[in-house]
């Protein structure tokens, strides 16, 4: 995470807090996520630390305008398959997904209800969406629209609580209101413990349901330029592995060697990365482009 401190670090005021996280990276602790870790005595009052790399990462996000090309590939083509309400689970604080379904005007669904000022309302992913047909006799419910469901496990940038308005979503929010928080989990360990408080706790036992314990869980999970390395993400796709009708797809530029030797060796993992794939844990060559984002949107 030492190159992420790279990107944001000027955009954090000089303040105690940035020169404790800067004493230990020069001392020679490897990264953010480190860094963070040793601060933080583990209480159950989190430290300021946390909060002001949020709120740096947030602003680095909220000042780029990437193209959107390849995101409005990828949600139309999700859009039109045949599976009903197709989840998208992520771990990434951007909003390029939801930017990408306005553009294309595909309905999503990310767990939030209203309009200039959004509130938490996970009863949302339930809902469907249609209209009634028939007489009064005999009426009956068609649904007209399967929304796209954005589930994002760790937080987004524009996601912030207050004692008074409770969990709420304001775009591109850069500045906060007097006592709000962001609601994004930053890289540390304390993050595996607050996947059980809200608003992740609803959006982590959709991912623990659809994956496992759901009436119908789903039988094919693809991660996309996910390396691993979160426990308590791999811990839920470990349970899901046991099922014999479950696939695991990951699409990665790169495993660093202690996940591929824990993942390409589960007969139901398909792996594809740059430089090695691994078939239902038949070891083979890398492919050149597979792994990529961008072949993903365009041939898939």
């Amino acid at each position: 995470m030492g190159s992420i401190w790279q990107e944001i670090e000027n955009l954090i005021p000089g303040c105690a807090e940035k020169a404790d996280i800067e004493r230990l990276l020069v001392s020679g602790v490897p990264g953010l996520e480190q860094a963070l870790d040793l601060i933080d005595d583990g209480g159950a009052q989190d430290t300021p630390h946390r909060h002001i790399v949020t709120d740096a990462i947030a602003r680095l996000f909220n000042s780029r305008f990437p193209d959107l090309s390849l995101h409005v590939k990828f949600v139309r083509n999700v859009s039109t398959r045949g599976d009903p309400y197709v989840k998208i689970f992520t771990l990434n604080y951007d909003t390029l997904i939801e930017q990408a379904s306005d553009i294309a005007r595909i309905r999503l669904v990310d767990g939030f209800s209203g309009t200039v000022l959004p509130f938490f309302a996970p009863e949302v992913f339930e809902e469907r969406l249609g209209r009634i047909r028939g007489t009064y006799k005999a009426r009956q419910f068609e649904e007209t629209v399967k929304p796209i469901q954005l589930l994002k496990l760790h937080g987004s940038i524009g996601w912030l609580e207050t004692s008074s308005l409770g969990i709420r979503r304001s775009e591109r929010a850069l500045t906060l209101p007097q006592g709000a928080r962001r609601l994004m989990i930053p890289p540390q360990r304390r993050k595996a413990t607050e996947t059980m408080l809200p608003p992740y706790s609803a959006l982590w036992s959709a991912f623990r349901g659809c994956l496992s314990h759901d009436a119908t869980p789903i039988n094919r999970l693809l991660c996309i330029g996910y390396g691993f390395r979160d426990e308590h993400v791999n811990a839920v796709i470990d349970n899901a592995l046991v099922r014999p009708d479950f696939t695991l797809l990951i699409f990665a530029k790169a495993l660093g060697n202690p996940e591929w030797e824990r993942w390409s060796q589960k007969k139901n993992v398909i792996i594809v990365t740059e430089s090695r794939c691994s078939m239902k844990a038949v070891i083979g060559p890398g492919h050149p482009q597979m792994w990529d984002f961008s072949w993903f949107c365009r041939e898939v």
